[in-house]
């Protein structure tokens, strides 16, 4: 495996080559990444909606959150954009090999490209049949627990989420073969699935599937009681917290 220090490299180059995509395969591969997400969402939206006791929703969010990290291995391994994962381009920009506004505009692009790959996938779970019953009912309440809880709580578990994400995703490049890949993505974002962290993109699949499945939430709701501080909990998390922690300590 990679030491720490080499990953750090890895990372710093990877970013430099993720800011200087061109603006079409940055859209391209990040409405793929809102899609692969939206897939992680989808299968645990289907683990957890038949559970009637306590017992059988425990076991069935356990289910679920194992499934949802599919998602990600399908962004890194395959290759994909991801506003989260790319939280680590902070990495390149402290060391001076990318520019303030390569960032943003890597970072707006693939924002967008990630919500259209989301909303798309929503639109199509949504006319596929599969939501008919407890389904259905499981997709339109995550939308309103979602849009129902405080800005200062949304916000914290937008923090810890993507401070599991970025470390998934520095994770994997430690590993040299895909098997070690595969379990270094696994298991933090299955802890954060599990622990109820918020993820932005994933929830650009989660909330628009539950409105157009008859969820009571409105535009508003959506993009200001989640979208907003669960997005700003994540550049906590991951463009802050994590790359700070490791530039400093292996730089």
């Amino acid at each position: 495996m990679n030491a720490p220090n080499e990953i750090l490299q890895i990372w710093i180059g990877n970013g430099v080559k993720k800011a200087n995509l061109p603006i079409f395969k940055m859209i391209l591969l990040g409405m793929a990444a809102g899609v692969y997400i939206g897939f992680g969402a989808h299968v645990f939206l289907l683990a957890t909606s038949a559970a009637e006791t306590a017992f059988e929703a425990g076991a069935a969010k356990l289910i679920g959150a194992a499934l949802f990290p599919v998602g990600l291995m399908l962004v890194v391994l395959c290759g994909g954009e991801l506003f989260t994962g790319n939280n680590l381009l902070v990495l390149a920009l402290m060391d001076k090999k990318i520019t303030v506004p390569q960032l943003l505009r890597s970072w707006a692009v693939v924002y967008l490209a990630n919500f259209l790959g989301s909303v798309l996938l929503a639109l199509l779970l949504a006319k596929s049949g599969l939501y008919s019953g407890a389904a259905g009912e499981r997709a339109a309440a995550v939308a309103l627990s979602k849009t129902g809880a405080p800005f200062s709580e949304m916000l914290i578990r937008g923090i810890l989420c993507n401070m599991l994400v970025v470390l998934a995703v520095w994770f994997q490049a430690g590993a040299k073969e895909m098997i070690g890949k595969i379990f270094a993505i696994w298991f933090p974002i299955m802890l954060f699935v599990f622990a109820g962290f918020e993820h932005s993109v994933a929830n650009m699949t989660y909330i628009p599937l539950g409105m157009i499945l008859g969820a009571e939430v409105s535009i508003g709701q959506f993009l200001l009681s989640n979208l907003l501080p669960v997005t700003l909990g994540n550049l906590i998390g991951g463009a802050v917290i994590i790359p700070l922690w490791y530039y400093y300590s292996y730089r």
